[in-house]
């Protein structure tokens, strides 16, 4: 069973496969080819002789910052362990131009290195091992004969992991290996980042690093690829782009960065990322002809980046989610985690700005921030606050527009973590900005659409599933769009509906669940004239879906990822005054307050009784008054507020008239 577990998400998507592997097999070289002698992270030399005293020897070549090679650490500790006793031993091999030796002590220490941890110097060992990537393991015999070459196992590959290893190709090569069988599988290919060798090419190009690389790189990278934000490495520095240039063209040429998954055929949006050809030509040619340094003089400076707080200004408040932080471990599965906050607002608030900060951008996946407004309150959408997202940009609300916190209403942080090799802990917190009550002239709340009825069939390739916004508030206008399905989600595209024509207004032709892109406008759209909003989402539950869990199973609606999700998100803004004479119609005559009021708590009272009808017709399937709280969906119970005030696990019809305003 898979779960989702994106480790580093920015970095995960750096990585890959290449026809690379499929030109350097492994070769039955002399043994005298695989010795070495190499200083190590621990102060000491390890050596690899040509009549070794194990019976076999696994050497892994590891790199520092390589997301995988992280993860893969652990994994690596243990079965140095396990198999110690049976004449087994393991050397890791750190090749990279770019990984100093301190780089390498800092790897050893932080994931608790146990084996020797060797820095080889000009990639000579990798080289005659024909090693392409970190993490990669060669299991050698006796005779120093390459006996399996790939792979550890498949818990983790670009993008996602496994809960659990179904295939141990390490394992089994060593287990058939000191038994005296027959390694069934020899070769496997690794997934990894490209060993970030030193080149001895020879100068072909006038191109250099200070004069057109850098100015690229500033232009679409290093946002993300610098210290202290969510990348694994930078890329501000000429000799780690030296070392990444392999991993960072392939990444480039596959459309993986900069990530972005909306086509440019349809719609404008602000917080876009495309990469030009000619700075990917800029890129090619400078790899490919040795890449040079230049002169410092044309070297441009770095964009100013604001740390930490993207917006506009230092927030009016900041709320941690709780005091203490939060443990994430090593490895394995977390499930969502929720905090309650109570910001202590005595009267309404007006939000024109906000930003979740992570504390620790290394394990926070994603994090969601949600408004929880006390029973009876005057509100409008799902709850939706602010998100924090990998690479996501943050920005204002434009002019007048604000999202309203009514007074008494507590945040809810929703945290995704995810593992990455070692014990981490985190303390996430969210930024406001406050706006003036008479300078705002639009309220901003998200809208829904959502499909929880599918079932896709097995080894359903191309399944569609449409949805669509029920109610489209009168002169509103659109602000952006999240869509949302889990690993088996495929593609996205959004039409708005007007006299009877459809037209695309977003295309996803790629989902990627690892990118949870919010698609903001680049100016606010007016719905005035649009019927309707559209989408249909396309599953791939076959087995060419590389992150697909099970294509022999039926498929429906579920919080989890190996389960499926049919869901879009419109954050939308409606003018204060209009929806004030539209929901507040004049009386005819003029009534008493103690009238008004009562005319007010009737016409709610009816409302009420509307929706709870509607909810019950949909889940009281025996009539009796009663729904249980585990028979209602997960999505219904969050972005429908559906809660069960007293506890007791069931939600009558007189509780949930109080909840479903």
């Amino acid at each position: 069973m898979f779960r989702r577990s994106i480790t580093f998400l920015c970095a995960l998507a750096l990585l890959g496969t290449s026809s690379l592997l499929a030109e350097t097999k492994t070769k039955s070289s002399q043994h005298a080819s695989h010795t070495f002698r190499l200083p190590t992270a621990q102060g000491k030399v390890v050596e690899l002789t040509a009549e070794p005293e194990s019976k076999a020897t696994v050497v892994c070549f590891l790199g520092a910052e390589c997301p995988l090679a992280r993860l893969y650490g652990p994994k690596l500790n243990e079965m140095q362990a396990a198999y110690a006793a049976q004449g087994v031993q393991f050397i890791g091999v750190n090749s990279n131009q770019q990984d100093s030796l301190e780089d390498v002590k800092q790897y050893v220490k932080r994931y608790e290195i146990s084996f020797p941890m060797a820095k080889d110097y000009n990639n000579e060992v990798a080289d005659r091992f024909h090693a392409v990537r970190t993490p990669e393991v060669f299991v050698l015999d006796q005779q120093l004969t390459v006996r399996y070459r790939g792979r550890i196992d498949n818990q983790y590959l670009p993008g996602i992991s496994r809960a659990e290893t179904t295939t141990h190709d390490l394992k089994n090569a060593l287990d058939q290996l000191l038994t005296g069988k027959p390694i069934e599988v020899s070769e496997t290919k690794p997934n990894g980042c490209f060993i970030g060798r030193v080149k001895k090419n020879e100068v072909t190009t006038k191109l250099t690093f200070c004069k057109e690389v850098a100015g690229v790189l500033h232009r679409h990278c290093v946002e993300c690829h610098r210290t202290g934000e969510i990348a694994p490495f930078s890329l501000t520095d000429y000799d780690e782009v030296r070392g990444w240039a392999d991993t960072m063209l392939e990444t480039i040429e596959d459309g993986r960065m900069p990530p972005w998954h909306a086509s440019p055929k349809y719609g404008h949006y602000a917080n876009a990322r495309f990469m030009p050809e000619k700075d990917k030509e800029i890129l090619r040619e400078w790899v490919a002809g040795g890449m040079p340094y230049g002169d410092i003089k044309d070297l441009p400076e770095l964009p100013k980046f604001r740390e930490g707080w993207h917006l506009p200004r230092v927030p009016d408040v900041v709320y941690e989610m709780r005091k203490r932080p939060f443990v994430v471990p090593k490895e394995g599965v977390v499930e969502y985690q929720y905090f309650v906050v109570d910001p202590g607002f005595k009267e309404d608030k007006w939000i024109t700005g906000a930003q979740v900060l992570p504390g620790n951008r290394s394990v926070v996946h994603h994090a969601i921030v949600f408004i929880r407004p006390p029973d009876g309150a005057d509100f409008r959408g799902i709850g939706w606050l602010t998100a924090y997202v990998p690479g996501q940009r943050i920005n204002m609300l434009p002019p007048g527009r604000a999202r309203k916190v009514p007074a008494g209403s507590k945040l809810v942080f929703q945290m995704h973590y995810t593992p990455t090799g070692s014990v981490a802990e985190d303390i996430s917190k969210i930024g406001l900005i406050f706006g003036k009550d008479e300078e705002i002239t639009h309220e901003v709340f998200t809208l829904i659409g959502i499909d929880q009825e599918f079932e896709i069939p097995p080894h359903a390739s191309d399944f569609p599933v449409s949805a669509k916004v029920r109610r489209i508030p009168p002169h509103a206008e659109l602000l952006a769009i999240a869509p949302h399905m889990h690993l088996r989600g495929k593609s996205f595209r959004l039409f708005t509906k007007q006299d009877k024509k459809k037209e695309i207004l977003l295309d996803v032709p790629n989902y990627d669940f690892n990118w949870q892109h919010i698609y903001e406008l680049s100016k606010p759209m007016s719905l005035d004239k649009v019927d309707g909003l559209e989408f249909t989402v396309k599953f791939d539950n076959s087995k060419d879906n590389p992150f697909n869990p099970d294509p022999n199973e039926y498929v429906t609606w579920g919080d989890q990822t190996w389960e499926e999700m049919a869901i879009a998100f419109f954050e939308v803004a409606e003018p204060r005054k209009q929806k004030s004479q539209e929901t507040k119609p004049k009386p005819e005559k003029k009534l008493t307050k103690a009238e008004a009021k009562k005319q007010r708590e009737a016409e709610l009272k009816k409302e009420l009784d509307k929706r709870a009808a509607a909810f019950f017709k949909r889940f009281d399937k025996n009539g009796d008054g009663r729904v249980d709280v585990e028979e209602v969906p997960l999505a219904t119970q969050r972005y429908g507020r559906i809660r069960d005030n007293n506890g007791d696990g069931v939600i009558q019809r007189e509780e949930l008239r109080l909840q479903v305003r």
